[in-house]
C-alpha cells in the first residue's frame, strides 16, 4: 500500500518540481538542504533565498521583451518594484542588479531610495513612482528627491490637492501621473477604490488643474485593480476601461507616453499552482496596441510595480512540530514552536496560502493534522481553509522531531509581523537566514538576525535601559 508521505505527494501533485525536490528523503528548495540548515541555525528560522528575486526580474523582462518583438510594439517596457512587499536592504540590493526602477508609498520610502542613492545602487535616471495618498511630509521628501536632480521623480495624483501641494515645493517644472480610482469587484464591500480619481473625472481634472498649467507634465496614467492580474472578465473589462481614458487623454495631452498597469501577478501558493504568465503578458501588451491603432494615438511605454512577484517566492519558514494533541476523535493539532499570527500574519488576516511541505521524514506512514501556533490565541492555526486542501504530514513521533517549511513567504509577512518589535503573547521573532550563490554555485549562508531574547522585549515595554 501506497502510505508514505512521499506517496501521498506523489500521487497528489506533479512532483519533483523547478524549486523543489528530495536528497535521502529530505526536501531540497532550489538545491538548499533544508535539514542542514536546521542543523546549523535551528527551528524555527526565517530565511531569503536571494537569486530568486533576479529569477523572477528577469522572467518578467523576457515575457514583456517577447510580446514587444512578436507584436511589434512601439514602447518600452520598465520594471518598477514596489517598495512595500519588502523593504530590507538585502532585498532592494538584489532587485537593484537587474537595471529596474522603484515604486515608493510613504514619505519613509523617500529616505531609502536618497540612500541607495548615495551608494550608487540608483541614478537621476532612475524612475521613481511615488504612490499613495500623500500627507505633507511626503510631499515635502518628494519635492527635495526632485529638488536634487531626481528627474524621473513621478507622484502620482491621487486626489484633487496633490498638485497645489506638490507644486508649492518643488523648483521649476515636474512630471506627474494620475492614479485611476479602479472599480471593484462585486463580492467588495464597496464599489470604487479608495485610492486615486475616478475614470469620469480625470480628463476634466486634466483639463482644469494641469492642461494650462506650464509647471505640470502630465506623463503617466497608472491603473491598478486590487485583485491583481487574473485571466477573467473582470480585469480585461477594467483594462479595457483604462485604455479609454487613456486614448482620450493622449488626444488632448502630447506629453502623456506611459501607461502603468501596477501590479498584481500571483506567486506560488500550492503544489498545484498554474499561471500562464506568458500569456497573460502578450494579451495586455496586444490589448493595449489594439485599442491605440483604433483611436490612432501612439502606445504608451509600458510601467509595472511588481511586489510580491519580486521577493515573494524569495522567502520561507521553517518551524518544529513540538508536540501533538488529540482533543477530539477527529483532530489531532501539532504544535509548531512558534506562532503563525507573528510570524505568518497574512495567514491569519487573509487566510493566505502558501506551500507547506515536511522538510523530513518523507519515508513514514502519514496522518490528516491541524497545525497550531504557541499563543494563547484561537485564531492562532493553519488549517484546510487557508491550505485549500485537508493537512497531511509524516505522523507525529515524540522520538523523530518533525520540520515542516512554509515557502513563498517573501512578501509582506515581516513587516505586518512587525520585524524586531513586540509580537502576539511576546512570542520572539526567530532568527533569519540570507542565503545566495558564489560564483561557482555552491549555496552560502549568513545570520542576518538572531531569536528576539527577552531583554529586547523588556526594552521595548520599558522594563529594562
Amino acid at each position: 500500500m501506497n502510505t508514505k508521505y512521499i506517496d501521498l505527494i506523489n500521487q497528489t501533485f506533479d512532483f519533483p518540481q523547478e524549486e523543489f525536490k528530495l536528497e535521502k528523503n529530505q526536501l531540497q528548495f532550489h538545491d538548499i538542504d533544508l535539514m542542514k540548515l536546521v542543523e546549523e541555525y535551528g527551528a524555527p528560522l526565517k530565511f531569503t533565498y536571494l537569486p530568486q528575486i533576479s529569477n523572477n526580474i528577469q522572467r518578467a523582462k523576457q515575457w514583456f521583451a517577447n510580446a514587444i518583438e512578436k507584436h511589434d510594439y512601439k514602447g518600452t517596457y520598465n520594471y518598477c518594484y514596489c517598495t512595500k512587499s519588502s523593504h530590507f536592504k538585502h532585498v532592494l540590493n538584489e532587485a537593484l542588479t537587474n537595471n529596474i526602477h522603484i515604486e515608493t508609498s510613504s514619505a519613509f520610502d523617500i529616505d531609502i531610495v536618497e540612500n541607495l542613492k548615495a551608494e550608487g545602487k540608483i541614478t537621476n535616471e532612475t524612475f521613481v513612482i511615488s504612490n499613495g495618498f500623500k500627507r505633507a511630509q511626503y510631499v515635502t521628501n518628494i519635492a527635495r528627491l526632485i529638488n536634487n536632480g531626481q528627474k524621473n521623480c513621478i507622484p502620482i495624483i491621487d486626489n484633487y490637492e496633490e498638485i497645489d501641494l506638490l507644486s508649492a515645493e518643488i523648483k521649476g517644472n515636474y512630471n506627474i501621473g494620475i492614479r485611476i480610482a479602479s472599480e471593484e469587484e462585486p463580492k467588495f464591500e464597496f464599489y470604487t477604490s479608495r485610492l486615486g480619481i475616478g475614470y469620469k473625472n480625470i480628463v476634466p481634472f486634466y483639463k482644469n488643474k494641469i492642461q494650462n498649467n506650464e509647471k505640470v507634465n502630465l506623463k503617466m496614467l497608472h491603473f491598478f485593480i486590487n485583485t491583481g492580474i487574473r485571466d477573467n472578465a473582470y480585469y480585461w473589462n477594467e483594462l479595457q476601461k483604462c485604455l479609454k481614458v487613456y486614448t482620450s487623454l493622449k488626444k488632448i495631452c502630447p506629453s502623456l507616453n506611459s501607461l502603468n498597469i501596477g501590479g498584481g501577478f500571483p506567486i506560488k501558493n500550492s503544489l498545484a499552482f498554474d499561471f500562464d504568465y506568458e500569456y497573460m503578458v502578450d494579451e495586455i501588451v496586444n490589448q493595449i496596441k489594439l485599442t491605440c491603432e483604433e483611436e490612432e494615438v501612439d502606445v504608451p511605454n509600458i510601467f509595472t510595480e511588481f511586489g510580491s512577484f519580486t521577493v515573494g517566492e524569495s522567502g520561507g519558514a521553517i518551524y518544529e512540530v513540538l508536540y501533538q494533541k488529540q482533543q477530539n476523535d477527529r483532530e489531532k493539532w501539532n504544535m509548531i514552536n512558534s506562532s503563525f499570527i507573528t510570524t505568518l500574519p497574512d495567514t491569519w488576516a487573509i487566510n493566505k496560502r502558501f506551500v507547506m511541505l515536511a522538510i523530513n521524514r518523507w519515508e513514514s506512514s502519514y496522518e490528516r493534522v491541524l497545525l497550531g501556533g504557541l499563543t494563547c490565541d484561537s485564531d492562532d492555526y493553519y488549517n484546510s481553509e487557508q491550505h485549500m486542501n485537508a493537512i497531511y504530514l509524516p505522523k507525529y513521533n515524540k522520538d523523530k522531531p518533525l520540520y515542516i517549511g512554509f515557502f513563498n513567504t517573501g512578501a509582506y509577512q515581516e513587516t505586518i509581523g512587525g520585524f524586531g518589535g513586540l509580537q502576539h503573547c511576546l512570542i520572539p521573532s526567530p532568527k533569519h537566514i540570507l542565503i545566495n550563490k558564489d560564483k561557482d554555485g555552491n549555496i552560502t549562508t549568513k545570520l542576518f538576525s538572531e531569536q528576539q531574547k527577552s531583554e529586547d522585549l523588556l526594552k521595548i515595554l520599558g522594563y529594562a535601559n
